[in-house]
């Protein structure tokens, strides 16, 4: 997940009409009643009215499909990237050969660890610790706000799915594939096996802790499994650190460069593999609704998002290389979305501002503007009201 932090800036962005529709006091979430919700105690309760599909039906629809078809084309060059290349080598070859910005294999053991740490930190800091916070600052609807993925009510499983990816790097797993090589057994081979138990212990606890919250997390921010998601995320990102410290002293070069090449066939390219396929069938969902748009071709494209956010969030323990180099993961997976604009654009039916072009940089506010209208959750959007695909006429 790509935080938009001038969006995150703007409260009033926040407060503002879920939908696309009509300003009023009508179309607004509300939070209720928040004066009377006792601190960290309480579970919020959504009342999410917006005006009717409908208003908007072709723009929205259209959408849609305008949205799908880049989340397509950038899980299509973020695989090729990795496999075959863009412009240049591959990203596998310059990782398993230890080129460009690696300089040992070490350097890519800990590469690998240092995606894990980040996205371990992230699920309890940042995707659970932020509405949790706000919550127990009694910023309660700011709070809903701040919950990723919360119009399909699919935030735990993506978080889950968040702590699988550190799993499939640690142990060189995809989908019930093994690698023969991998940090784990180099850990068991080199007399450390009580830490790698150690370390999928606590990626197991993370992953139990976090499937265990109150669901749906939006509606239950201030529920006290929420803390215990957050200690266990805390608990692993401290035993990731270690492992991290440990790697210095790996000294088996030719098995570390084993490990490198597992983990990048095993592990990365199945799963950007499963991406791009995953977005081409919700591309396709997704014109079916726009061509016909009924209650069933909300559900199958709702279907197909829920499809294709898994082994995005199941890759999210390396979003390093061209993920990040390309402004591929602000482009697929920006949150929060910046709401007036999206209204904007359901209004004008002009969909040219999802686009940017030249060198990614994260600090231009004119590609940051057109992340914020793109990607998974402007199309949760657009797919889902209270967790639920959406109907026609609502």
């Amino acid at each position: 997940m790509k935080k938009n932090i001038f969006i995150l800036g703007t409260i009033a962005i926040a407060l503002t009409a879920v939908s696309c529709s009509k300003d009023s006091d009508d179309n607004k979430v509300i939070v209720d009643p928040v004066e009377t919700m006792p601190e960290g105690t309480a579970d919020v309760t959504i009342n999410e009215t917006d005006a009717n599909y409908a208003d908007y039906q072709t723009n929205w629809c259209n959408y849609a499909a305008a949205v799908s078809s880049r989340l397509k084309d950038d899980a299509a060059k973020l695989y090729k990237a990795w496999n075959e290349g863009l412009d240049g080598e591959a990203y596998q070859t310059t990782f398993k050969e230890v080129k460009g910005a690696y300089t040992s294999p070490n350097n890519c053991i800990e590469q690998i660890i240092d995606g894990c740490i980040d996205i371990s930190n992230e699920v309890g800091e940042s995707k659970i610790g932020d509405p949790r916070d706000k919550w127990e600052n009694k910023k309660y609807t700011e709070a809903v706000y701040a919950v990723e993925s919360w119009y399909s009510f699919h935030s735990i499983q993506d978080y889950a799915n968040n702590i699988r990816s550190i799993q499939n790097a640690f142990n060189c797993t995809y989908k019930g594939t093994q690698g023969s090589h991998s940090i784990a057994a180099y850990l068991r081979n080199n007399g450390q096996a009580e830490f790698a138990n150690q370390v999928n212990a606590g990626i197991t606890a993370a992953i139990n802790s976090i499937e265990g919250m109150a669901a749906p997390f939006r509606s239950h921010i201030g529920n006290p499994s929420v803390l215990t998601a957050m200690e266990a995320c805390n608990n692993l990102k401290n035993t990731l650190r270690t492992l991290k410290a440990k790697v210095e002293n790996f000294e088996d070069q030719a098995e570390l460069k084993a490990i490198v090449a597992d983990y990048v066939d095993v592990v990365v390219l199945p799963t950007y593999k499963d991406l791009a396929d995953a977005n081409a069938a919700l591309h396709s969902a997704v014109q079916a609704l726009a061509a016909s748009p009924s209650n069933a071709t909300f559900e199958a494209a709702a279907a197909a998002w829920m499809a294709a956010r898994q082994p995005w969030e199941m890759s999210e323990a390396f979003l390093f290389g061209p993920v990040d180099e390309l402004g591929l993961d602000p482009n697929m997976d920006s949150w929060p979305l910046d709401q007036d604009a999206i209204k904007n654009v359901l209004r004008s039916g002009d969909f040219s501002g999802l686009d940017w072009s030249g060198d990614y940089d994260e600090e231009n506010e004119g590609i940051a503007d057109a992340q914020s209208i793109r990607g998974f959750h402007t199309l949760e959007f657009l797919l889902f009201k209270n967790g639920q695909p959406r109907r026609i006429g609502n």
